[in-house]
């Protein structure tokens, strides 16, 4: 009784882990019939526009722009070792191909996935892979691993180049990325492994265009996927098209668990189907039938025209750039038709309106640039080009662009509590007073964010335009800078090259008059500027004001060098004010504003006086050539006086542009 027991408890326990370990190793040498598993609907799920060809491939994706495709295995993996939770190897083996639409100029890339989901609920495609959104993208709950084939590269997530292997963690930024020697958009075949020891915690990925796998492996990262991977999780793979699409082929895939997956033999795949040709008999024809193609064909003329006349333009930076491309039906419709009442406001070259997306509900806002001067396109380009790849907690985050027609379009953060210069100017009742404590955080903020354009980015970023309306207040009323439309991106160590000079009366640098040439040193010019009017409440240039109170700068320095400065300070504070941080905020200001550019500080200096909090740490200031009207250059004195007469009128913008012989 007892021995034949046994044997049933034994033969009972051997079904049990065959049937738990039946989906621990799968081969697919084919996507339908004549593969190890020869119903790819019962083993393989497919969503997004992913389908089976009928010889077998796999195709992700195909022609048509900003669309996903996903494949996964039918049933969850078990990773997990169900009575310690400690981690299992595994190893993958599969043969790729990424055609893209035009030779070396297509859509994104795909990517081996483990997730917690085989749908993926609310990935983006493009940059996104089909994999994540805007808004999880890092979040630790995504339990998102993935190898990414990457053809495009895309500057927000530090993508290295635009043909690459990278290892992604809960994030599209890649923790490792390695440059691949094979064009991964050749349309060859190309055969990948990946394996993972779990005892070692080292991830290895190997790539060639052959059946046998190489000695060494292309990329190795020593990771432990423990806090990534749940206990079950699916496998498969996403693509995705963007601005240009590709498509997306697999051919076979090996899966192992605690194993090394086989090698996949690339001489028995199937080629690619061929492009479908044109037929062209019907072209000749009787005359009566030629007519009738004639005109039928300047209708389709005309209506490509008018297609291309209304379409989003597409240009050779734009493919290069790292924020997201929107439509313009989308921003048309996040705007309301850019309605009048959703109007934020209207800066030197466009205007901006408040905007919800359609997709995500998020608010934003949208700014619109005129199309018909050259001027406007310019700004439009530079400020993708540069601020569309900062990241700073200060600056204003641009998340994407359009560019249809006449029609240019900046997406950017919202910001709920709008510009500086509300809060200093607004004779409205309802808006409220900025404190003391709060101004001094906004002067930190944009130092900080001159910092990282200065010091700290992998260019040295002058923004040009600095002053309080550029200043944006996020919900929390910390200082964001924003408006990138005048900035200009240098090496670092070259030297900046003479530009027609730009910027707002008030906040320009006297040399750039004479020199022509923007540097760190014009941009911390402007920022005393700005320090002083916050600090005072009262613009840098004053038309109105006596004229020893014309320019505030030669106001506060003759008020400090008298004793006087508390005289000097926004009287709406009522003297709710810290003197030491007032005084050490007026030394700062003057200290930037002075007219030598070789006397102000840099803004490392800046901001380690603000560290410090002490005014006695600042530098002693000049003797008065900061006072008595001689701050300007008496050509530069002449063009102030002249154009305050003009400038200030209302709707008039204060960013002035003019030329000077150098």
């Amino acid at each position: 009784m007892d021995k034949t027991f046994c044997i049933f408890f034994l033969s009972f326990s051997s079904l049990l882990l065959s049937a738990l370990s039946q989906h621990d190793e799968f081969q697919f040498s084919s996507f339908n019939s004549g593969s190890s598993n020869s119903n790819r609907n019962d083993k393989v799920i497919l969503s997004g526009i992913a389908e089976v060809d009928d010889g077998g491939i796999l195709r992700l994706t195909h022609d048509t722009r900003r669309l996903i495709g996903h494949a996964f295995y039918h049933v969850p993996i078990r990773f997990k070792n169900s009575t310690d939770g400690s981690l299992f190897s595994f190893s993958t083996s599969f043969a790729f191909a990424i055609v893209p639409a035009y030779p070396k100029l297509g859509g994104h890339g795909l990517a081996f996935t483990i997730a917690n989901s085989s749908s993926l609920p609310g990935a983006f495609p493009s940059e996104y892979l089909g994999l994540l959104n805007g808004k999880n993208i890092g979040n630790a709950s995504n339990h998102l691993f993935a190898v990414e084939l990457d053809t495009v590269q895309t500057f927000v997530f530090g993508d290295i180049n635009d043909n690459h292997v990278g290892v992604d963690l809960n994030n599209l930024a890649s923790n490792k990325s390695v440059a691949s020697p094979l064009d991964l958009q050749s349309g060859d075949t190309i055969q990948v492994w990946i394996d993972y020891d779990s005892a070692r915690k080292v991830l290895d990925v190997w790539l060639a265009n052959t059946s046998t796998k190489p000695a060494n492996p292309l990329l190795s990262y020593a990771v432990d996927l423990s806090p990534v991977l749940l206990n079950e999780m699916y496998v498969g793979f996403s693509a995705s098209t963007g601005l240009l699409a590709s498509s997306h082929y697999l051919f076979g895939w090996n899966f192992k668990m605690n194993g090394v997956a086989k090698s996949l033999d690339l001489s028995s795949f199937p080629s690619l189907p061929k492009p479908k040709k044109k037929n062209y008999a019907l072209l000749i024809a009787a005359p009566v039938s030629a007519l009738v193609f004639l005109i039928a064909g300047l209708a389709t003329a005309s209506y490509i025209i008018y297609k291309i006349n209304t379409a989003d333009v597409i240009e050779d930076w734009e493919l290069v750039t790292g924020p997201h491309r929107f439509s313009y039906k989308e921003l048309k419709y996040a705007t309301r038709g850019f309605r009048e009442k959703e109007l934020l406001g209207q800066g030197g070259f466009g205007k901006v309106f408040r905007g919800v997306l359609p997709g995500t509900k998020e608010e934003v806002a949208v700014k619109r640039v005129s199309h018909e001067s050259k001027q406007g396109l310019r700004e439009f380009v530079a400020e993708i080009a540069s601020i569309g790849r900062l990241r700073h907690r200060n600056l204003v985050r641009l998340q994407g662009w359009c560019r249809r027609r006449a029609n240019l379009l900046l997406v950017y953060d919202y910001m709920p509590n709008g510009s500086l210069d509300k809060y200093l100017y607004s004779g409205d009742a309802t808006t409220p007073l900025l404190p003391w404590p709060i101004r001094f955080r906004v002067i930190r903020s944009v130092a900080a964010a001159l910092l990282y354009l200065h010091e700290e980015w992998e260019s040295v970023v002058l923004h040009r335009d600095v002053k309080a309306s550029n200043v944006l207040l996020d919900g929390e009323l910390n200082g964001r800078l924003g408006d990138f439309g005048l900035a200009k991106l240098y090496e670092r160590g070259a030297n900046p090259s003479t530009t027609r000079v730009v910027g707002t009366l008030g906040y320009l640098a006297p040399e750039l008059t004479r020199t022509g040439k923007a540097t760190t040193a014009s941009d911390v010019f402007a920022f005393g500027a700005l320090v002083l009017e916050v600090v005072c409440g009262r613009r840098p240039i004053e038309p109105k004001a006596q004229p020893e109170e014309l320019v505030l700068v030669d106001f506060v320095w003759e008020k400090l060098a008298a004793g006087q400065w508390r005289e000097a300070v926004d009287h709406r504070l009522a003297g709710e004010f810290n003197d030491g941080e007032v005084e050490l905020a007026f030394r700062v200001g003057l200290l930037c504003s002075h007219p030598s550019p070789a006397a102000r500080p840099a803004m490392r200096d800046v901001a380690r006086f603000f560290d410090d909090g002490d005014p006695s740490g600042v530098p002693e200031l000049p003797s008065p050539p900061l006072a008595g009207g001689d701050f300007y250059e008496v050509e530069f004195e002449e063009f102030v006086h002249s154009y305050l007469s003009t400038s200030f009128e209302k709707g008039s913008s204060d960013t002035i542009v003019f030329s000077t012989a150098v």
